[in-house]
């Protein structure tokens, strides 16, 4: 993991979730100091007497955390961390809300999570998170790890992927809130088509004239469809 991050003296990094220190450890010998939120009070004050003033400690939810204070006057944050796997969909799009001063993030997820944030149009995996992470974000899959590599081992495979914001967008939105609410409409319904399922938000004339089949299935939509639909 550490030998993906790469980390670099002078570099800003934030790690969510450091737990008992395994990955802070290493990071912290080629940092000297970093950020981390953990939101275990008992695990935050061994990782305090472990570290010192060499880790600056959050504790707390990195949901309730406001960001921007710890977002770098120059350059931009680079994020690391082994997401709790039951809330790791609303940390990553926590995250992506300051996307644009995020240098890139390295998550430990559940490898069915990061099955759908690489899934392509037409894929079944494809859904709501696909589509939003790839608006914003390149992904990729940096390895597997196995349930054995943890203890207790949970019952799921995970993965460690490398998501990297877009220093320019490859399909912009004129309105990403408009944007986000199209795409949530799309998928709430993922067996309806997209005459069905955007009814009341969109109508079949704006869908036909976006270049796109209303007949169509949101799950077979590119990045860019989505937003010209939402134009």
């Amino acid at each position: 993991m550490v030998a993906h991050i790469a980390p670099q003296q002078g570099q800003q990094l934030l790690e969510i979730g450091p737990g008992q220190g395994a990955l802070t450890e290493p990071l912290l010998d080629r940092l000297g100091s970093l950020t981390a939120v953990e939101l275990d009070r008992d695990l935050a004050l061994a990782l305090e007497q472990r570290f010192g003033q060499r880790l600056h400690l959050l504790v707390g939810d990195v949901l309730e955390l406001d960001l921007q204070p710890y977002l770098p006057d120059q350059g931009r944050l680079r994020v690391v961390g082994n997401l709790p796997y039951n809330v790791s969909t609303p940390i990553l799009f926590h995250l992506l809300a300051v996307a644009e001063h995020i240098e890139d993030m390295h998550l430990l997820l559940q490898k069915e999570v990061v099955d759908r944030m690489l899934a392509a149009p037409g894929s079944k995996a494809r859904g709501r998170l696909s589509v939003m992470i790839q608006y914003r974000c390149h992904v990729e899959r940096c390895f597997n790890v196995p349930a054995g590599a943890f203890f207790p081992a949970p019952k799921v495979m995970s993965s460690f992927a490398r998501l990297v914001p877009y220093r320019q967008l490859p399909a912009a939105a004129r309105d990403e809130q408009l944007f986000a609410k199209v795409v949530a409409a799309a998928f709430s319904t993922r067996r309806k088509t997209l005459r069905n399922s955007l009814r009341g938000l969109v109508d079949e004339q704006k869908i036909v004239r976006a270049g796109v089949d209303p007949g169509r299935r949101a799950e077979s939509l590119t990045v860019a469809e989505f937003v010209n639909i939402a134009a």
